[in-house]
Order: structure tokens, then C-alpha cells, then sequence
């Protein structure tokens, strides 16, 4: 039986997770969206929609999801009325609500496997899970000084060179923490670099681990960039061009002196562990050191506070979270499997 697994891409923002999404969307069974802005929202409102055994919550929570254009669900060519029959017909959790909206995006294409992908999602991997229990996770690591240099041209982007270190820093300490936590066929990460320099043995390995043969359309991402690109982000502009290596290590310009040179005193470790080699820089000065302490501290506890929000919500909610429309999804929750009708074709299979 093939797998019916979710998967959700991640990584430090300016990774090159698009290029990966583009990649895995490039699969004959696989459908990975635009970056969507509703899981972790409805998931920190779920209180407000009560208890979603009730249809008329269901109801109200795919209203949210579907006219709500934070969500940016109408990047995903959806029919908006039908999706909100499907999740109000569907299972009574949160999780089966967000999946279906995956799963129609998947449906779009006639894919059987859907998932999402978003950056940040690194940070909240444990709500993923929550959500999706048999979710695969893959990590993709980039440089740290590339995405450095790349983060602070994004006219999104509102942080400061010391925010973008810190960020880097927390998705490589979530990368050590989840190789040790995870199982092995839940959590798999890559280098953007190997992407880029050896895309069929990348991405051979990458589909070993969720268990689907590789495609050759997969190293031909272009191809699905006008498709699932959506035409406003002009920064994702290199994905309708063919892959390459020529942005690998631009820092070396990209970035100035002093902050090369608080990249590598900060992240040194974490750097020489992925096999980045480090330019020679001075250390930083002990002022920028100091104001890059203080942003990773106000981080750190801002990270702290939402983690223990978190639980108290958790005691408070009317009923279980975790998505029932996968196979495994179905088996944790002790429900029947469906029924597969074997037809004469698949018979003669």
C-alpha cells in the first residue's frame, strides 16, 4: 500500500524551501501549496470555535479558513462553498478541518498526498505533529550567512540582522533536537547546497524517505513556477529559471564585514557542523555581540510564553485536536480503515 502521509516542509526563511516545493509539487502523488497563513492561526484560535463535533463549529471554522484573506486560501484555486461542505461533512477535529483544505488543493491535481509548506513551521513542529500525527517533517538547512544576506532584501522581511542570526540559530537547534527526538521516518532534513549541486541524488534520498519513487520532473521545478508561485512574490522570482548554484555563498558580498564576522562568531559551531567553512573573520565586536544577545534572549522568551500558553489552552480543549483522514491518522485514533473497492482494473494490477 502507498503512503498517504502528510508532508510539511520547513526551515529557516530564505532556505530555499520554495525551490524544494516547487520540487515535491513536481511529484505525479504529491501536492505541496503556496504558503498557507491558517494552520497555526485556527490552531491558536481553536477555543473560539468550540467544539467541532457540533457541524455548525465546523461550519464557522471553514468560514474562517475560506473568506478570511489572511489565510490566503484564495491563492490555491479552490472552490470556497465546496471545501466548506467537505470539512462541515468531515470529521469533528481540527486537524481533519485544515487537512481537507490540503486535500482539495491535493484533489486539484489529482494527487493522493498533500501536506504544506511554511519556514516558521520549524517552531511549532510538536503542533504539526499534534495536528497530523503521522506528519513527515523535512528540514531544509541552508548557509546561515546566505540566508542572512537574503533575509535582509526581502521587502517583508521586519527584523534586523540579529533577529535573521537568531532565527538561523534556532532552526539548526531545532534540527539537533529533532534528530534526537523524532523518529527516523517522521524527520529528514537536507542541505540546500546538495539541492542545488546534485538534485536527483537529493531528491532520490528525499523520496526514499517518504517512500514514493522518484520523479525526473522533480529536478525541473521551473516548470510548476507559474502554477504554484503566486505572481506577487517577486522574490521568488529565480524559481521560474532552471536550478543553480550561482547564489550559493553570496554572502561573501552580500553581507558587510562586521556582519560576517557576527555570523561566524555566533554561529561557528553550528556552521562547521553542516560542513560550512568559515571565512576567517575577526570576532565581533563586543557591542554587536551584546545586541545580538539581547535579541536572542527577548526571543527565547517570547518562545518560552507561547510554549506555556500553550499548555494551559491544551486543558481546555473540548475535544481531541489530531486529523482522522489518513490511514495511520484513523489507526491512532482505534477507527476503521476504509474500504478499498477493488476495481477489475486494479484487479488485473
Amino acid at each position: 500500500m502507498q503512503s498517504d502521509r502528510p508532508i510539511f516542509i520547513v526551515g529557516c526563511p530564505r532556505s530555499g524551501t520554495t525551490l524544494l516545493q516547487l520540487m515535491m509539487h513536481a511529484h505525479p502523488r504529491i501536492a505541496i501549496p503556496p504558503e498557507t497563513r491558517f494552520v497555526m492561526s485556527a490552531y491558536g484560535r481553536r477555543l473560539s470555535f468550540g467544539d467541532l463535533e457540533d457541524p455548525a463549529r465546523r461550519r464557522k471554522l471553514a468560514d474562517w479558513i475560506v473568506n478570511r484573506r489572511q489565510s490566503r486560501f484564495y491563492e490555491l484555486g479552490l472552490d470556497g462553498e465546496k471545501v466548506t461542505e467537505e470539512i462541515v461533512a468531515g470529521p469533528g477535529t481540527l486537524g481533519s478541518a485544515l487537512g481537507i483544505v490540503l486535500r482539495s488543493y491535493a484533489e486539484r491535481f489529482g494527487k493522493p498526498r498533500w501536506g504544506d509548506k511554511r519556514p516558521s513551521y520549524f517552531q511549532s513542529v510538536d503542533v504539526l505533529l499534534r495536528l497530523f500525527p503521522d506528519a513527515q517533517i523535512i528540514h531544509l538547512i541552508r548557509d546561515g550567512r546566505d540566508c542572512v544576506a537574503s533575509l535582509k532584501e526581502m521587502p517583508w522581511y521586519k527584523g534586523n540582522v540579529y533577529s535573521a542570526v537568531s532565527g538561523w540559530a534556532e532552526a539548526i537547534d531545532f534540527a539537533r533536537n529533532a534528530r534526537r527526538r523524532l523518529p527516523a521516518d517522521t524527520y529528514h532534513e537536507l542541505q540546500y547546497e546538495h539541492l542545488i549541486s546534485d538534485p536527483e541524488g537529493t531528491l532520490r534520498k528525499l523520496c526514499d524517505f517518504i517512500g514514493e519513487e522518484f520523479s525526473p520532473a522533480m529536478c525541473e521545478p521551473h516548470r510548476l513556477a507559474s502554477v504554484a508561485v503566486p505572481e506577487r512574490k517577486t522574490w521568488h522570482s529565480r524559481t521560474h529559471g532552471a536550478v543553480t548554484t550561482a547564489r550559493s555563498g553570496s554572502w561573501r558580498y552580500r553581507l558587510e564585514p562586521w556582519e560576517i564576522s557576527l555570523c561566524e562568531t555566533v554561529l561557528r559551531d553550528r556552521l562547521e557542523a553542516y560542513g560550512y567553512e568559515l571565512s576567517g573573520a575577526p570576532k565581533a565586536p563586543l557591542a554587536k555581540l551584546a545586541a545580538y544577545r539581547r535579541m536572542a534572549s527577548r526571543r527565547r522568551f517570547s518562545r518560552m510564553r507561547k510554549r506555556m500558553f500553550d499548555r494551559v489552552v491544551r486543558m481546555r480543549e473540548p475535544n481531541p485536536v489530531a486529523a482522522r483522514l489518513t490511514s495511520m491518522q484513523l489507526a491512532l485514533a482505534g477507527m476503521p480503515q476504509p474500504r478499498v473497492v477493488e476495481t477489475p482494473e486494479l484487479a488485473a494490477k
